[in-house]
C-alpha cells in the first residue's frame, strides 16, 4: 500500500506506570521526530510487576488507565499511529487484560487486542510462569487497515503459533505486529528464529518492540527489538540491554514481491492426519 517509517520503542518497564510512561512519552518523541509514521511500544508498557497485590493496587479500568490516556494525546500531539504493545487493564472482573491499543493520529483508539496465548511454562533454570492465574486471554485475532499497510497483531507468546499469523497472513496482512517481554534464557535461544521463520513463512513484515533488561520486579527480559523484512532480512535491531528507539523504512510492495517469488499462501493444501502406523516387533 505504500511505504512508511516504522520505529520501535525499547523500554524496560519497572514497576511505577507514571514512570514508565514519562520513559514512554521521551522516546516516542524521539520516534515522531524521526520521521516514524508508525510507532510501537513493548508489552506490558505500564508496568511489569510479578507481586498480584501490588499489581492489583495499580490496575485501572480502560477508561482511568493513565497508559491509554497517555497514548491517545501523544498519537494526536505527534500526528502518528501509535500502538502501546500492550498494558495491563482491569476487567472489572477479578481478572486481567494483557491489551494493546492502536491510535489513530486523531487520538482516537482504532483497534484494542488481547494476547490470546498464555504464558503457562517451566523453564530450566527453575523460572516459572502462570500467565493465566492472573490474565484472560483473547479470543480474536484482529487485523486492521491502515494508510500506508495491512497491520495484524500478536502479543510476545503468541509468536509460538505460527497459524494465528497465517491466518492473518491468507486475508492480506503485510505487517505483523508482536510487542514482547521475552524472558532473556528464551530469548536467547528462540527470539531471532522464530520471528525471522513467522515473516518468512507468511511473507511478511515483523516489527516487534521489547521489554530490556532487569526489571524491578526481579525479572530479565531479552531485548532486541527488531524489525524484520519478508524475505527474513532483518532491517534494524537493538541491543540486549538499554532504552532506545530503531527504526526501518517499510515498502510494502515487497510483501507482494516475496510471496509472488515463494507463493507458499496460495501454494497450501488441506490434508488429513492419517493413523499413526504401528511398527512390528524386530525379527526373531
Amino acid at each position: 500500500m505504500g511505504v512508511f517509517r516504522a520505529a520501535t520503542v525499547q523500554m524496560c518497564s519497572g514497576v511505577d506506570p507514571h514512570r514508565n510512561i514519562e520513559t514512554m512519552e521521551r522516546l516516542v518523541r524521539e520516534a515522531a521526530g524521526q520521521g516514524a509514521r508508525y510507532v510501537q511500544t513493548p508489552e506490558m508498557t505500564g508496568a511489569l510487576q510479578r507481586n498480584r497485590k501490588a499489581l492489583d493496587a495499580i490496575l485501572r479500568e480502560e477508561k482511568d488507565d493513565p497508559v491509554v490516556a497517555a497514548g491517545a494525546r501523544l498519537a494526536s500531539e505527534l500526528r502518528i499511529h501509535l500502538h502501546i504493545g500492550s498494558t495491563a487493564i482491569d476487567r472489572g472482573d477479578g481478572m486481567i487484560a494483557n491489551r494493546g491499543y492502536l491510535f489513530s493520529p486523531r487520538g482516537e483508539t482504532v483497534v484494542s487486542y488481547d494476547k490470546i496465548h498464555m504464558f503457562d511454562v517451566d523453564l530450566a533454570n527453575g523460572e516459572s510462569w502462570r500467565e493465566s492465574a492472573v490474565y484472560t486471554p483473547g479470543a480474536e485475532a484482529k487485523s486492521v487497515s491502515l494508510p500506508f499497510a495491512e497491520l495484524g497483531f500478536a502479543i510476545c507468546y503468541d509468536v509460538r503459533f505460527p497459524e494465528l499469523f497465517r491466518a492473518q497472513a491468507v486475508e492480506g496482512v503485510e505487517v505483523m505486529s508482536l510487542p514482547a517481554a521475552f524472558t532473556r534464557q528464551t530469548g536467547e535461544a528462540h527470539w531471532h528464529v522464530l520471528l525471522r521463520a513467522r515473516a518468512i513463512e507468511n511473507g511478511l513484515f515483523v516489527v516487534a518492540a521489547a521489554q530490556a533488561g532487569i526489571h524491578e520486579d526481579g525479572r530479565e527480559t531479552y531485548g532486541h527489538s527488531i524489525i524484520i523484512d519478508p524475505w527474513g532480512k532483518v532491517l534494524a535491531e537493538a541491543g540486549s540491554t538499554g532504552e532506545t528507539v530503531i527504526l526501518a523504512d517499510i515498502d510494502t510492495a515487497e510483501v507482494a514481491a516475496a510471496r509472488a517469488r515463494i507463493p507458499n499462501l496460495r501454494n497450501a493444501r488441506s490434508f488429513k492426519l492419517a493413523p499413526r502406523i504401528q511398527a512390528g516387533g524386530g525379527a526373531g
